[in-house]
């Protein structure tokens, strides 16, 4: 089973680890697209207005820019240690045991605009780069990742549960992945879709999905691993199913 998990906009400083090295990432066959966009963020970096203008950034977050100016000099922290924010706060692998966290390193892997994908263990330093952002020279990001993501993704294997949000599903197409769709009753009995807590709860469920010793081979395998361990879930589709919440 693969979870794809989005990235999030704030990542933590620092790190214990060497500097990027693309070779100790996972997906070997995305790197020649890693390092065109980690270069051209690096040239991006040293006009700092222009920067700003392509990703998106106001003046106040130039410290945003300079992250990228170091991208291959900074040190590095595993993945899903790198992102921050409420759906990792949710997924809260600091509370994972050995074994728990050996079963996520196998099953978290993070959609990521610079990187295309990574997994939980690899060695990433702190960026800045969007899914919908256009850079100068790479220009579009989705046409750029799609020709090489989605075979990456193909070749994976299993189960895939696919939680990651627009702008990164766009980068590349799943065929076959379950999806979810964290959902409401708005007290008539009809459901709308949740978007403040949508991120915690995704990352609740990310969490459930790691830390189980069950290994789900099927949709109805991964529907009652789900609803065993406390969630309601439904299957509303061939590989579609509604988080339903109580908010």
């Amino acid at each position: 089973m693969l979870v794809l998990l989005p990235p999030s906009e704030t990542k933590a400083a620092g790190g214990a680890g060497p500097p990027l090295d693309l070779g100790a990432l996972s997906f070997a066959e995305l790197n020649p697209v890693r390092r065109k966009l980690a270069d051209e963020l690096v040239d991006l970096a040293q006009d700092v207005p222009a920067a700003l203008r392509a990703l998106e950034l106001s003046p106040r977050q130039e410290d945003e820019v300079a992250r990228n100016a170091r991208l291959w000099s900074a040190p590095t922290t595993p993945a899903v240690r790198r992102y921050t924010g409420v759906l990792y706060d949710a997924l809260d692998i600091a509370g994972f045991g050995r074994a728990e966290l050996a079963r996520a390193e196998q099953r978290l892997a993070v959609a990521s605009a610079l990187f295309g994908l990574v997994r939980a263990a690899d060695p990433i330093p702190a960026y800045r780069l969007s899914g919908g952002n256009t850079l100068p020279a790479a220009g579009s990001l989705r046409a750029l990742w799609r020709p090489v993501l989605e075979p990456a993704l193909a070749g994976t294997g299993g189960l895939v549960v696919d939680l990651r949000s627009g702008p990164y599903a766009a980068l590349a197409r799943v065929p076959g992945a379950v999806t979810v769709r964290v959902v409401t009753d708005d007290g008539t009995g009809r459901r709308r879709t949740v978007s403040h807590h949508n991120k915690a709860h995704k990352g609740t469920l990310a969490a459930t999905l790691a830390r189980s010793r069950s290994e789900p081979s099927t949709v109805d395998r991964l529907v009652r691993l789900v609803t065993r361990s406390g969630h309601l879930v439904e299957r509303t589709g061939e590989r579609e199913l509604e988080l339903l919440t109580g908010h």
